[in-house]
């Protein structure tokens, strides 16, 4: 199975990178800089679960994209899908799956409307990593799954195959007959650990010391209540997880958005909280607790881009 990875960075380096140690067909689709990068230091994963390190992993420019491949693995930002899929739609043949690892679950309708519905699968990943950068890829915890399977449920010829080539790569790949509903279950605890850290601009363990874990409960119910509206209510075992992580005392944990604020970064404040927000329709309260954190996340984007704006006019 001729496999594309679109992006070589934390998560589709780490998982493209695991591939490709395992002598699976991998090859990354990056920008002229990574591609360099990479010619030059090779591809540097930092793991409890094992270091890799690859010389000169096998690139393509989206200039130079004309094959079809038989697997497309789309771990971009949310607020860079319009020109991925621009930069991929020369890999995608009548036989591709794209196989999206975004958060929240608007990019399925973008995929389907540019590539077709029925080549678009669902999919997630757990794993917390970072790109260093020098590039490294650093991997923080034990944790890295990869989850897909078709929307409707269906066991398909190609979700099995694509099992049998990531499976034994060295990290966690699964075929799931429930795609959506574990997508919305991580969007709903994404959505209320970037809400929360933002709004506090604190560490989980913070939050529970400044006496304010039923606000990170609060919200986590109220995100919960909005997947049950739209068809998806988590499921209990998803509930006792997220109410634990958010709950606990003395954690480090963070949202990645939390820390790209922190640096100044762009953020997925749309796709993870807005769009929740817009879903829960007209029984949205104006004081709900995801109202305001996505309120400060905006702002936020709307100071980033007049900041931007007045920088390009001095």
């Amino acid at each position: 199975m001729r496999i594309l990875v679109v992006g070589a960075g934390s998560i589709g380096g780490y998982f493209g990178g695991r591939l490709l140690k395992a002598s699976r067909d991998v090859t990354f689709l990056v920008r002229p800089r990574r591609a360099a990068q990479l010619a030059r230091a090779g591809l540097q994963i930092r793991s409890p679960c094992g270091d890799i390190s690859l010389r000169a992993p096998p690139t393509v420019s989206a200039e130079t994209l004309r094959t079809p491949f038989d697997l497309v693995l789309l771990s971009c930002k949310a607020y860079d899908l319009d020109g991925a899929m621009d930069s991929v739609a020369g890999a995608v043949g009548p036989e591709t799956a794209v196989l999206p690892l975004l958060n929240g679950i608007a990019h399925l309708d973008a995929l389907a409307a540019r590539f077709g519905t029925a080549r678009v699968l669902g999919g997630l990943c757990l794993i917390s990593s970072v790109l260093e950068p020098d590039g490294r890829i650093e991997h923080l915890n034990e944790a890295h799954l990869l989850s897909f399977g078709e929307r409707d449920g269906a066991r398909s010829a190609r979700t099995i195959a694509i099992e049998s080539a990531l499976s034994g790569a060295r990290f966690e790949a699964r075929r799931s007959d429930t795609i959506l509903q574990e997508m919305w279950e991580k969007w709903v605890f994404i959505a209320a650990t970037a809400g929360i850290t933002c709004l506090m601009r604190a560490a989980i363990g913070d939050i529970v010391a400044a006496g304010a874990a039923d606000l990170a409960t609060a919200l986590l119910e109220e995100c919960a209540m909005i997947a049950a509206r739209n068809g998806y209510p988590p499921r209990a075992e998803s509930m006792h997880k997220s109410l634990q992580v958010l709950t606990a005392a003395g954690s480090p944990i963070t949202a990645s958005m939390f820390r790209d604020i922190e640096r100044g970064a762009p953020i997925e404040g749309e796709q993870i909280l807005g769009d929740l927000l817009r879903r829960a329709g007209k029984e949205a309260a104006d004081h709900s607790l995801l109202r305001i954190a996505c309120a400060h996340v905006r702002a936020y984007a709307a100071r980033r881009s007049r900041e931007a704006s007045a920088a390009k006019s001095t």
